[in-house]
């Protein structure tokens, strides 16, 4: 990101921020490149498989003005949690074949009906609250709202079916905040698929609050069902390694 020295000079605590997720910072002068500010920290510690480092960082929350200057500038990829930006990276191979199976039935089930399944990388704009906006990136969304996609392409409505699939260093984010969150921004349906246990969770989100869940084990079940849309059935032995 290269940013003139008289703004880095006006807002040194912001781009300290964007510094301690990894983002270069190279200042400007009379439209030539004069210094980099760089982390100090192991420079390849947010890139882990599937990676999701985890930023408050030392200035404070990050807001969500300050996270889309930091994302419009950055080749990288982030998710905004509760003021906390996540840094992602490559996915594993079993991960990424988890992700193929399941849309591709999806992708077949939805067609031509109104609802639409996307894959990663795409945003998600949720307002947990009104000063606390967050931005995700799941594997999985499956959109019934249309007409909150813009003509410039930004999607600005809130997926029915969401699913996630859960890596070592994206576990606790997952399960934890991202179930959070998704219950409370009125996501109908979330579904967090285990490929270390070849397990898929199902949860039943309505009004802030988990209606219904049911566990979906690979070697005592054919296939997981969703519980929103009834026939939707993926193979559990398609899903995982």
């Amino acid at each position: 990101m290269r940013v003139p020295s008289t703004e880095v000079q006006n807002n040194f605590g912001k781009y300290l921020k964007f510094v301690e997720v990894n983002e270069e910072i190279i200042v400007t002068k009379n439209g030539r490149d004069i210094a980099r500010i760089l982390s100090c920290d192991d420079p390849n510690k947010s890139f882990v498989v599937e990676g999701a480092a985890e930023y408050q960082t030392r200035e404070g929350k990050v807001t969500y003005e300050e996270f889309l200057e930091l994302v419009e500038a950055s080749e990288l990829r982030f998710e905004l949690i509760d003021g906390v930006i996540y840094n992602l990276s490559s996915p594993s191979y079993e991960h990424q074949y988890a992700v193929n199976e399941i849309h591709g039935t999806f992708y077949n089930w939805f067609k031509n009906k109104s609802c639409i399944p996307l894959t990663s990388p795409f945003d998600i704009t949720l307002f947990k609250a009104e000063d606390n906006i967050c931005v995700v990136q799941p594997d999985i969304i499956v959109i019934c709202d249309r007409d909150k996609i813009g003509k410039n392409g930004k999607y600005k409505g809130v997926p029915t079916l969401v699913v996630e699939v859960l890596s070592p260093s994206t576990r606790s984010k997952d399960t934890l905040k991202k179930l959070e969150l998704y219950k409370q921004c009125g996501i109908k349906e979330y579904w967090m698929v285990d490929p270390k246990n070849n397990l898929v969770y199902i949860y039943m989100l309505d009004k802030n609050e988990i209606t219904d869940s049911i566990a979906f084990q690979k070697d005592a079940y054919e296939y997981v069902e969703s519980a929103y849309f009834k026939g939707l059935k993926v193979t559990l032995a398609d899903m995982f390694l």
